[in-house]
Order: structure tokens, then C-alpha cells, then sequence
């Protein structure tokens, strides 16, 4: 990259001009008007002030990228007007501008041939001759001066869309890529010569220039501003008594570039010819979401995008750390499968359970790692579907309906309605999806947990109650908790009829509500204390948790504890209720004609479900720095995941949905890691394999019914309790709230806190709060299956109260897409801070 610095002077007679006072290729060589020739090529060292100043004047300056026009005064015009558009520049200010970015331009005397420094050798480089051995360079402008009649220093960048040789701009005909203006006062206090200096080495520099030629927007402009400073050595003012002390900066500075300029990164490679090529042929990265405005565009798009790279989804498979993933992911799938089977089968009177959840897992799971578009998602049971099932179930049995083929038309409408979504290329509404809802949504869940942990905890102390003396122990030897069968005669006066009530009452067990209690606490707290070294044991905590209290559990032989419930072989878990096939037009009693239509709703409110957690678990894998680069496919996975739930209801198999924890955490094992200080993400190994086998290996664990049966379901419970707490944290709505209870001086230093009046935080928390009491209320009263579509108002909720309730600014502090928010810095803020790697 060619970089040429213009300052613009004066003359004697204090006309305006431009001076040629530097340029780059690699090396810099300054010019010197008193003494009217060029000095030797040199390293580029800049002042840290410098770097500060560019970081902040450009984060409030003007970015264009991608410009077409080809004349230096269209330039200054459309940079002149978008400074007053922004009102960087008072509008007044406009002509004063335009009239000395468009003064004339005076070229340097040739270079004048300088010895460097005594005792000092340096291979001989020429800036000029290296600019015009290159028949493919490109041309970076650099303008800054003093404008007096400014009020403040303003700077803006502009990209060309295509590289055109500006007349007379530069000193040799080479075509402009990038053009930077940076004017301002005298009297700022900002050295316009350093902080010219400064932006034209960024441009010299080529992993800048590269990510200045592939920025989309300002922000990912500053990143590389940001990266640069990172990369940057800064020298304390101390003396430095002799060039030998320098020598220690060689060594540390290699380090920092091999980290930087690691070979192994495509995007580094600086070519020009191919660079054009990729500018006027290529495109950006194609949006998965972008509608094409045809019928299944968007599926058809998601079928291309990702069935290119199928061979390589199975060859990119065979690496040690694929097989690493798949014991780790097997742990972490198969806990929540048991768990929830478990909780499934209490909610549902044993018409689906364990095994029915692990069949699906394996079976829905395989099918859709080898077809999805992104097969790194890890699908299964969650906590917003055993909701759905919970309501469904109770709606179906207070209208003595047969819940399980109830289930069999909610899949037949399912599968209608995710055809007729994805053929309209529906699947781009989850951009209207924010951190309000999700938000509002998660707490949600992460109450349902807990209260249904207590709540279990307490139906065992009702069921079985500490008292001080179990007398029915001593009266039979033989079977002390035989059940007790009472007989309640009732008489009726008026007919004489003798009515018998039979009532079969079991036997309290002694001790079982305290062991309960205790397996229940002290796996949460077991989970607790591992916290430090979860790092260490990853997911396998879980499964060594469950192991510790089943140890307790048979080692106290002599209380009672609820185990769970598994079928052996592949047996339904309520074998005289239900077989594997189920009949849509009832089991035991005809199906109404009538539900048989009405089973939209319900199968609307579980798409809804469905929908949101696996298209944003979708968005939350796919992000830009996991550097994924075979893509990924909302509308296929979408149709795939949704159609599959639907057919599986004919079988009495539990629909499953993308699992965010599980998937993000499937994503991490596979992450491919750079060596050093600071470890960046090199690639994914983006593979079918993994996700396939741990689906095989979940369902085939349904052979370890004999271990399965060991556990006690209390242990799941507590399972279900550290979920609950521990996914708290980490909401800012969460974080919000209690700071409803903490004085403002101990508020954290975050956006929303520091950049938003506290009344108006605590209103936004409120009316969160109050979204998230009203979906209790719907989750707890007989209109429970509307919880998704109440949900779903949030949405227009969130839209509403931008610009009528807050600021656009409050709501980005407030609602940010990401926890860490980004803000254009204001004059006189440096706001530059490292950022640490998303995880």
C-alpha cells in the first residue's frame, strides 16, 4: 500500500496550499521544506497521544465506504456535506471547506540521498522506487491542516468502491483507494502533523489496509484501529543512553507479530490483482436471513449453501479433538435427556418419559445432523416445551380428551405450519427478536425451575411428613408400609341408598422428606463448590454429581427415596396406556372431530416455541467470530427440526427443539485455538460426525435401565435447582432488578447504569418485571398454552416504547443485541478499551 501525506500550509503571502510531507510504502520517507529534500526511509514511530487523538476523532468523523464517485472535487463536496449532516461542521462552515480541500497542490523535490546515522547499515529502500516497481499498488491520501474558522477538530474516511487515479492528487499516477481528511482550529491542542503521521502508518500498515478494504460499516473500522493499538509498542520517556538498550524491543515485538501476522490466516494475504477481483466479482458474506422473494428461496438458498461442503462435513471429522467433543457433548446431552425424562413422566402421568425422550433424542438427532444446514447444533428437550407439554396435558384432561393423540394433530399442524413459514421465508421475523424478550423469557424459565423444584420438595414432606413416632412400623412385621384401604359409608335419608367410598392410603415412609431434601442440597451444593474447577471437569460434573448421591442413597438402606422411572428395553413408559404407534383417531375412545381442527392453536403456541430457541440458538452459533465459513441454514434446520417433532407425535415421541446451552457448548469443544499470550479463535471444525454419534450414544443408553433405575429423583430435582439459580446470572434484567434494592454510588459501571438516569433504568426494569409477572400469571391459570403468544407481544411492546417511553440512546444501553455495548465516543472522551474475546 502507497500512502502519501498532505499538510496543508501557507505561503508568504498566506495563500493556501497543500505540502507533500510524507509517504509510505512499508517504510516512511518525510520531506523537509526548509531544507527542501526528502530524508531516508525509516521505520514509522509515533506518539501514543497521536494514536489517542485518531482513535477518538475518527470514532465521531464521518465513514463512507464503497463510493463511486471518480473526481477529487466530488469527493471534497460529498465529504464537506456529510461533515454538516452530522453536524461535525456548522453548515456556514460548508464553502470554507470545499475552498482549501480543493486548493492546489504542490509536489515535493526529489529525493535528496541523506547517510542514515553513523555506524549504521541499512539495506538501501526507496519509497518511490518500490511504488513504481509495483504495476498493482494502490494509493492511500492523508489530508490534514489547521482551519481556524473551524470549531472543533472533525476528520472522515472515505472508501472507493473502485481504486481511481485522482488528477493531480498525488505526485505519481497511482489509483486512490482511500482518502482521510482531518481539519480543525489551532487552538484544539491536537498536532495535526502527528495525528496525520499516525493515520497515514495505520494505512501503510497491511493488516489495517486489508481490514480497512473489508470494514462494513464504522464500527468494524475502529476494531482495526483498536487492534493496531493493541499491537503497538509504547516506550516510556526515559532516557535512552545508547542504541544497544533498544535491542530487547526486537525480540518482544516479534512475538507480538507472530501473533498478529499468523500465517495460517487466510484473510492476510495481500494481493492486489486478487483483491480487485474479489471487489468486483465477490460479494459480502451472504445473509442467511435475506429474503429472495420467492417461494422456499430461502430453503433452496440454505440446500446450496450447505450441501457444497458435505464431503467435507464427514472428512473434517477425523481429528482427535472431534473425538474429545463427542465423550464431553455425550455428558452434557445425556444428563438433561434423564432429567427432564423424568420430569416429563411426572407431568404427563408416564405417557411420555424417559424413554420416549431418549429414543427421540437419538433418533431425531441423528436424522438431523446428517441433513441440517448447521449440524453443529445440538437438539433436545427444554424447559419452555415441558411448559407446553404440562398445560397441554391438564387442558386435555379437565376436557377428557386423550392427551397423547392430542399430541399426534398438534404435529400434523405443525408440519402445515412450518411449510407455509418457510415457503414465505419466515424465518427472518427472529431479527425482530431483542434482548428485551429474551430476557423477559429466560428469567421465566429460570422461575419455573425453581418453583418446581420446591414445589416437588414440598408434595414429598406432604406425602411423607416427619412425625415423631411412626406407630404403623410396629404393627406388622412382615410389610410395615402396606398401603391402608378406608371405607366411608354415606347414607341417604330420602332413599335409604348405602353409599361405600374406598379410599387406598399409603403409609408415610420415615425419613424419606429429610434424605430427600439432603440428596436434593447437596447435589446443588455439590455443583456449587465445583464452580473453580468446572473448567477442569467440564460437563462431566453433572453426571459425577448424580453418581456421589446415588452412592448416598444405597448406602442408607433403611429410608425410602422416589427413584426414577425408566421402562426396560425399549418399552413405552406406560405400556397400558399407549403403544409406540399412535392411533390419530383415538386409543380407547374416539378423537373429537371438533379438537381435531382446534389443535392449530396449540401447535401454533409450540412453533412459536420452537422457533425462538432454536432460531436465535441458530444466530447465537453462527456469529461472526466463531469464523464458521460453510454457513448455516435457518429455513432448512427450521423445516427439518419443526417437521420431524411433527411426525414424531405419531409415535408418541416428545418434539425437541435446538438446546442453546448444549449447542454453544458443542460449538466451544470444536473451536480450534491459536497459541500464545492471547488466544484467538482460528476456526471451527464445522463436521457432521460429532453431533451423530453422541445422538447414537444417548439413545443407546437406554440400555443402562438397570443404572438409570438407581437414581433418585430428588438428585434431578437438584439438578433442576442449580439450572434455575446459576442461569440467572449473566441477565441483566436479573441485575437490574436487584439493583432496585442497592444504593446508586454501589451501581456497576455499565451502560446502562452510568448512561441512563436512574428513574428511567428502574422504569424500563418495572416494566419488564411486569411483563414477567403477567406470564407467570397466564402459566399458572387455565389459559396456560397462551404463554407463547403472550410472549410474543413483548416484541410490539419493545417496538412501542422506542421513542415514546426512551431515547434511542437509553434503549441501546438498555437493549443492547450484546452484553458489551459500543458507543461513537463524544469530543474530549477516550473511550478506548480493550475488549475481551466473545465467548
Amino acid at each position: 500500500a502507497y500512502v502519501e501525506l498532505k499538510e496543508l500550509m501557507k505561503d508568504q503571502n498566506q495563500q493556501a496550499y497543500w505540502q507533500e510531507t510524507g509517504r509510505w510504502v512499508g517504510y516512511e520517507e518525510n520531506y523537509d521544506p526548509e531544507v527542501g529534500g526528502w530524508g531516508p526511509s525509516h521505520i514509522s514511530y509515533l506518539t501514543f497521544k497521536s494514536l489517542i487523538h485518531l482513535h477518538r476523532i475518527m470514532s465521531t468523523g464521518v465513514v463512507l465506504l464503497d463510493r463511486e464517485d471518480r473526481t477529487l472535487g466530488n469527493i471534497a463536496e460529498i465529504l464537506a456535506d456529510e461533515l454538516v449532516s452530522k453536524k461535525e461542521i456548522r453548515p456556514s462552515d460548508r464553502e470554507g471547506l470545499l475552498k482549501a480541500l480543493l486548493q492546489t497542490r504542490r509536489q515535493s523535490e526529489p529525493k535528496e540521498t541523506q547517510s542514515l546515522a553513523p555506524n549504521l547499515e541499512m539495506k538501501t529502500f526507496s519509497v518511490t522506487e518500490r511504488r513504481d516497481a509495483s504495476n498493482t499498488v494502490e494509493a492511500s491520501m492523508v489530508l490534514v491542516g489547521a482551519l481556524d474558522f473551524l470549531e472543533k477538530p472533525t476528520a472522515a474516511f472515505m472508501r472507493l468502491k473502485e481504486a481511481t487515479v485522482l488528477e493531480s492528487a498525488l505526485e505519481a499516477p497511482v489509483p486512490v483507494r482511500f482518502v482521510f481528511v482531518l481539519v480543525g482550529p489551532n487552538s484544539s491542542g491536537m498536532d495535526y502533523h502527528e495525528t496525520g503521521r499516525a493515520m497515514a502508518a495505520l494505512m501503510a500498515d497491511r493488516v489495517f489496509n486489508l481490514a480497512a478494504f473489508h470494514a462494513q460499516n464504522s464500527q468494524e473500522l475502529m476494531d482495526a484501529v483498536a487492534e493496531f493499538m493493541d499491537c503497538s509498542i509504547v516506550i516510556p520517556p526515559t532516557e535512552i543512553q545508547s542504541e544497544s538498550m533498544l535491542s530487547s524491543i526486537i525480540s518482544f515485538q516479534k512475538k507480538i507479530l507472530q501473533e498478529r501476522l499468523r500465517p495460517s490466516n487466510p484473510r492476510l494475504s495481500f494481493d492486489f490483482k486478487s483483491r480487485r477481483a474479489s471487489k468486483v466479482d465477490g460479494s459480502p458474506p451472504e445473509d442467511p436471513l435475506a429474503r429472495t422473494g420467492r417461494p422456499f428461496g430461502g430453503m433452496i438458498k440454505d440446500f446450496k449453501r450447505r450441501y457444497q461442503h458435505y464431503v467435507s462435513d464427514i472428512t473434517d471429522a477425523l481429528n482427535a479433538q472431534v473425538l474429545a467433543a463427542i465423550i464431553f457433548i455425550y455428558f452434557a446431552a445425556l444428563s438433561p435427556a434423564i432429567t427432564f425424562g423424568g420430569l416429563l413422566a411426572d407431568k404427563t402421568d408416564n405417557m411420555m418419559g424417559v424413554s420416549e425422550l431418549l429414543l427421540s433424542t437419538a433418533v431425531l438427532g441423528v436424522i438431523f445432523c446428517l441433513t441440517a444446514a448447521q449440524p453443529i447444533l445440538v437438539i433436545g428437550f427444554s424447559g419452555p416445551l415441558l411448559v407446553f407439554e404440562e398445560a397441554f396435558f391438564g387442558f386435555c384432561k379437565s376436557q377428557g380428551i386423550e392427551y397423547i393423540v392430542g399430541r399426534v394433530w398438534v404435529g400434523v399442524w405443525l408440519v402445515f405450519i412450518v411449510v407455509v413459514m418457510v415457503a414465505f421465508e419466515g424465518s427472518f421475523l427472529v431479527r425482530f427478536i431483542s434482548r428485551f424478550t429474551q430476557e423477559i423469557f429466560s428469567i421465566l424459565i429460570s422461575l419455573i425451575f425453581i418453583y418446581e423444584t420446591f414445589a416437588k420438595l414440598i408434595k414429598v414432606f406432604k406425602k411423607h411428613p416427619l412425625v415423631l413416632n411412626y406407630e404403623h412400623l410396629n404393627v406388622s412385621a412382615e410389610d410395615p408400609f402396606h398401603a391402608v384401604i378406608k371405607h366411608e359409608h354415606m347414607y341417604d335419608n330420602s332413599s335409604g341408598n348405602v353409599t361405600t367410598l374406598t379410599e387406598l392410603q399409603e403409609r408415610a415412609y420415615p425419613n424419606t422428606a429429610l434424605l430427600s431434601m439432603c440428596l436434593m442440597f447437596g447435589l446443588l451444593v455439590f455443583m456449587a463448590i465445583t464452580i473453580k474447577i468446572r473448567r477442569l471437569i467440564g460437563d462431566f460434573g453433572v453426571p459425577i454429581a448424580i453418581f456421589i448421591m446415588v452412592v448416598v442413597d444405597i448406602n442408607i438402606q433403611d429410608t425410602y427415596t422416589q427413584k426414577l422411572v425408566v421402562p426396560k428395553g425399549l418399552t413405552v413408559s406406560n405400556p397400558d396406556a399407549r403403544g409406540w404407534f399412535i392411533n390419530p383417531m383415538g386409543i380407547k375412545k374416539a378423537f373429537p372431530v371438533w379438537m381435531m381442527f382446534a389443535c392449530v392453536i396449540p401447535a401454533l403456541l409450540v412453533f412459536i416455541l420452537i422457533f425462538l430457541e432454536s432460531q436465535i440458538t441458530t444466530l447465537i452459533v453462527s456469529k461472526p467470530e466463531r469464523k464458521m465459513v460453510k454457513g448455516s441454514g435457518f429455513h432448512l434446520d427450521l423445516l427439518i427440526l419443526v417437521s420431524m417433532g411433527g411426525l414424531a407425535a405419531m409415535f408418541g415421541l416428545p418434539w425437541l427443539s435446538a438446546a442453546t446451552v448444549r449447542s454453544v457448548t458443542h460449538a466451544n469443544a470444536l473451536t480450534v485455538m491459536s497459541k500464545g499470550p492471547k488466544p484467538e479463535i482460528e476456526k471451527v471444525l464445522e463436521q457432521r460426525v460429532s453431533g451423530a454419534v453422541v445422538a447414537l450414544l444417548v439413545g443407546l443408553s437406554i440400555l443402562m435401565e438397570p443404572i438409570l433405575k438407581m437414581i433418585p429423583i430428588t438428585a434431578l430435582f437438584g439438578i433442576f435447582l442449580y439450572m434455575g439459580i446459576t442461569s440467572l446470572s449473566g441477565i441483566q434484567l436479573w441485575d437490574r432488578i436487584l439493583l432496585l434494592f442497592i444504593p446508586k454510588k454501589y451501581h456497576p459501571q455499565e451502560p446502562y447504569a452510568t448512561r441512563v438516569k436512574t428513574s428511567r433504568m428502574h422504569t424500563f426494569t418495572l416494566i419488564q418485571t411486569g411483563c414477567l409477572a403477567l406470564l407467570w400469571m397466564v402459566k399458572s391459570s387455565p389459559i396456560s398454552l397462551a404463554l407463547p403468544f403472550v410472549l410474543i407481544l413483548t416484541i410490539p411492546l419493545r417496538m412501542f416504547m422506542t421513542g415514546c417511553l426512551f431515547t434511542e440512546m437509553e434503549m441501546k444501553c438498555l437493549d443492547a443485541e450484546d452484553a458489551k455495548v459500543t458507543f461513537e465516543e463524544e469530543p474530549g472522551q477516550d473511550m478506548y478499551n480493550e475488549s475481551q474475546m466473545p465467548l
